[in-house]
């Protein structure tokens, strides 16, 4: 671990590698586990805000979700996160016609629907963000879902730092990122 600015930051966003593999995770990372994706605070007021915009590119049974639970929900661990449909994938989680999980959010940012992409926490994934009184923790979240994606960044020799870069400078800014590839050259 490593300090920059207010954050502590663990080694393993710069030391381990990461590239998304779609074609072999199929987005498991957006239908698998027990919670729906953190929302931070400042983002609950945005999700109620584009939901008019971002139903045209949701499914039936997302829509279903988010109008019967919200477009954000409490979690069990007290934080925000968004709903899920049936206990499982996110609510605002689309299908392609090869089953490929793709976010409607993200769709229709990319359709210029609305101007926001997505909560900073899946644009960040597979890091890992947690606000802290002092400090903030910057981690890698390992999930056996997302091996192919490890390897493949081993293959393409980029590491998780540049994997998700923009969604770095999105959350902490141009300078922190600009520190973080300093001592990732020192480190290196």
């Amino acid at each position: 671990m490593f300090q920059l600015g207010k954050s502590i930051v663990s080694e393993d966003i710069i030391q381990k590698d990461f590239v998304c593999n779609l074609s072999a995770c199929k987005g498991a990372c957006c239908i698998d586990g027990s919670a729906g994706a953190p929302v931070e605070d400042s983002e609950t007021d945005i999700l109620v805000d584009i939901y008019s915009e971002v139903k045209p590119f949701l499914r039936q049974e997302g829509i279903d979700a988010i109008e019967e639970q919200g477009a954000f929900v409490k979690g069990e661990d007290g934080e925000w996160e968004t709903p899920l449909v049936n206990g499982s994938e996110c609510a605002y989680v689309t299908f392609s016609d090869n089953g490929t999980a793709k976010c409607g959010i993200e769709e229709a940012y990319e359709q210029g629907a609305i101007a926001w992409k997505k909560p900073v926490s899946c644009h960040l994934y597979p890091v890992r963000v947690k606000e802290y009184s002092e400090l903030t923790a910057v981690n890698y979240h390992k999930w056996h879902i997302c091996d192919p994606a490890c390897a493949l960044g081993t293959e393409l020799q980029v590491p998780i730092y540049k994997f998700v870069k923009e969604a770095l400078i999105r959350k902490f800014g141009t300078d922190w990122y600009e520190e973080l590839e300093q001592v990732a050259e020192e480190l290196v």
